[in-house]
């Protein structure tokens, strides 16, 4: 579930919690999309409160990373913990964002 999308100091601070699926997932793409349309490309994830996350909000994850690099920004993930970390670490995404 997206909880925020916030901009602050020119960074999209995005807070998801719950479970991730294809409906969030379209959602938060197309709310990143618009970020980005307006010149935004640095985001931080808070995935704290995120106990499951597909393969449609990892895609949103990549997606919005490959387009923030092409601005010269970057996604920063916040908060990994339990299963979702042991999926980014299986997946080797925590080899591609960088993770506070």
């Amino acid at each position: 579930m997206i909880r925020d999308v916030k901009v602050s100091n020119n960074q999209v601070l995005v807070t998801l919690s719950g479970e991730i699926y294809v409906e969030e997932s379209t959602v938060l793409r197309e709310q990143l999309l618009q970020c980005l349309e307006k010149g935004l490309s640095h985001f931080v994830f808070n995935l704290s409160e995120v106990n499951y996350i597909d393969s449609s909000g990892l895609g949103v994850l990549v997606a919005i990373h490959k387009r923030a690099l092409q601005n010269k920004g970057q996604v920063t993930i916040q908060g990994l913990n339990g299963s979702v970390k042991e999926l980014f670490e299986l997946t080797r995404l925590t080899k591609v964002f960088p993770t506070e």
